[in-house]
Formats: C-alpha cells, sequence, structure tokens
C-alpha cells in the first residue's frame, strides 16, 4: 500500500484518467472527490462489497428461481 501526505485542494493522480482531491479535513474526516471516466466505476469500500456480495448470489440462482411465483 502506497501511503501519502496531502492537505487540502491537493491531488493524487492514478494512472492518466483519475484524480483523486482532498476536499476538506475535519477532525478524523477527510472529504476526497474523485474526477474518473464515466466508464471506471468508483464505489466506497462497503458499497463495492455488497455488490460483489450480490452479483455473486444472482450467479448462483438457477434460470427458474429467476421468475415469478405467480407471474401475469
Amino acid at each position: 500500500m502506497l501511503v501519502l501526505s496531502r492537505h487540502r485542494d491537493e491531488s493524487i493522480m492514478i494512472g492518466d484518467d483519475v484524480v483523486v482531491t482532498i476536499v476538506d479535513i475535519r477532525g478524523d474526516k477527510v472529504r476526497l472527490g474523485i474526477d474518473a471516466p464515466q466508464d471506471i466505476p468508483v464505489h466506497r469500500q462497503e458499497v463495492y462489497d455488497a455488490i460483489k456480495r450480490e452479483n455473486a448470489k444472482a450467479a448462483r440462482l438457477q434460470p427458474e428461481e429467476t421468475r415469478r411465483a405467480n407471474p401475469t
């Protein structure tokens, strides 16, 4: 893991397309601004983990499990 120190309004480049900017620092919280192309998903870790769990769960479903019990 690379650990960097930054002040407010300073940025970090990830590759050529992603810029992470320190927007605000209040106590033990840091607000980040992330500028990335639309085709690069950006999520908080807990949201990313939930998406991965749901995708894995959906991949295990059998086709008949995706149909409604009482189709109209």
